[in-house]
C-alpha cells in the first residue's frame, strides 16, 4: 500500500533515533525502534497507534494482542500493559504513529455528526448498549484512515500550517474512527456518563490513591456504580479487577523508584503501600520475571531495551 510506505518514510524522516519523539503537532508522537525489545511495562494512556513498519505485541492481563501495519491499536482508558517490539532491524526499524486521544474533541465531533452516519439511531443505541467497552482493541487500517494519517504528518514540513490544518487532519482521523469498526467504543469515550467513563473515574481514583489501603466501596462510590457492577465493567474494560489494577500500578511505581532514585527494594515497596517485604518481592518477581535486585541490574545493563515504546 503506497500510503503505508509514505507514512513509514515520514516517521523515519522525523524520528531519526530510537525512542518516542514528540512532534510540533499536539498529541502526536513518532516511535522508532531498531531491534526487538524485552516486554516493557507501562501505564498506557488513551491513544491511537498506527504501525507503518515492523511488528509489536501488547499484553493486557492474560491476553496478547499482536499487530503490525495491517491493523491499528486503540487504547481507550489508562491501562497497565506490557508492550514488546517483536520485529525490527536497523535497516527496517519499527515505526509507529501515536495520536493521544482527546475526549473533548471526540464529543464535539460526535455532536456535529449527529451520531455515526452509517447506522440508524436505533442501531447506534443498540450497539452502544451491547458494547462491553474493552479498553484495548485492534481493527483493520482502512485506506481512508491511512490517508488522513499521512496528511497529518506531512504538516511537519510546514510548521506555519500546523495551528490551522493539524486540528482539521486530527478531526478527520477521529471521524474515520468514529465511523469505523470501533464506532461504539469511540462513542463510549465521548459520552460523559457512559459506562466507560464511569470506569475511567474509578481508574483516576486508583491512580491518585494506589498507595492507600484498597476499598472497593470507596472506588465504586467514585465511579457512581455498585461494587458488583464496578467489578464487572472494570474487568470488561481493563481485563483485571480493580485490586489487580492497583497492584500493577504499585509495582510499576516501585520499579521506577528503584531504578531512577536508587531506592532499596524494601523502601520502595513501603512507599507504594506494601507492608510485607517478602510479599512485595514475590509479586514483583511474578510481574517482572525477576526479583528487584536482579531486575534492576538487567535494566541498567541494557537500558535501551526497556525504553517505553
Amino acid at each position: 500500500m503506497q500510503g503505508r510506505k509514505e507514512l513509514a518514510a515520514l516517521i523515519e524522516r522525523y524520528a531519526t533515533t530510537d525512542g518516542v519523539h514528540p512532534t510540533a503537532i499536539p498529541r502526536v508522537h513518532l516511535i522508532r525502534v531498531s531491534r526487538p525489545t524485552e516486554p516493557i511495562h507501562v501505564l498506557h494512556e488513551p491513544a491511537l497507534c498506527i504501525v507503518a513498519q515492523g511488528r509489536k505485541q501488547v499484553m493486557l492481563g492474560e491476553s496478547v494482542y499482536a499487530y503490525g501495519p495491517e491493523q491499528y491499536l486503540v487504547v481507550s482508558v489508562d491501562l497497565p500493559i506490557a508492550g514488546q517490539v517483536t520485529e525490527a532491524t536497523p535497516d527496517q526499524p519499527y515505526l509507529c504513529l501515536r495520536l493521544d486521544l482527546d475526549p473533548a474533541m471526540l464529543s464535539a465531533l460526535m455532536l456535529d455528526a449527529g451520531g455515526t452516519p452509517d447506522r440508524t439511531a436505533a442501531e447506534s443505541r443498540e450497539k452502544d448498549r451491547r458494547a462491553t467497552g474493552a479498553g484495548l482493541s485492534l481493527s483493520m487500517v482502512t485506506p481512508e484512515l491511512l490517508d488522513s494519517a499521512v496528511r497529518l504528518l506531512r504538516l511537519l514540513a510546514a510548521p506555519r500550517d500546523i495551528p490551522i490544518l493539524a486540528p482539521l487532519a486530527e478531526r478527520e482521523i477521529l471521524y474515520r474512527l468514529l465511523t469505523g469498526e470501533q464506532s461504539a467504543q469511540f462513542r463510549q469515550i465521548a459520552l460523559a456518563d457512559g459506562k466507560l467513563q464511569r470506569v475511567n473515574r474509578a481508574i483516576r481514583w486508583i491512580k491518585q490513591n494506589f498507595a492507600e489501603p484498597f476499598s472497593i466501596d470507596r472506588v465504586a462510590a467514585e465511579a457512581r456504580m455498585s461494587p458488583s457492577a464496578l467489578h464487572q465493567h472494570f474487568k470488561a474494560v481493563t481485563a483485571m479487577s480493580p485490586l489487580q489494577y492497583q497492584k500493577q500500578l504499585r509495582l510499576q511505581e516501585a520499579r521506577r523508584l528503584i531504578v531512577s532514585r536508587a531506592m532499596d527494594a524494601a523502601t520502595a515497596g513501603f512507599n507504594v503501600g506494601y507492608e510485607s517485604p517478602s510479599q512485595f518481592s514475590r509479586e514483583y518477581r511474578r510481574m517482572f520475571g525477576a526479583p528487584p535486585l536482579r531486575d534492576v541490574a538487567r535494566l541498567r545493563a541494557a537500558p535501551d531495551l526497556f525504553q517505553p515504546v
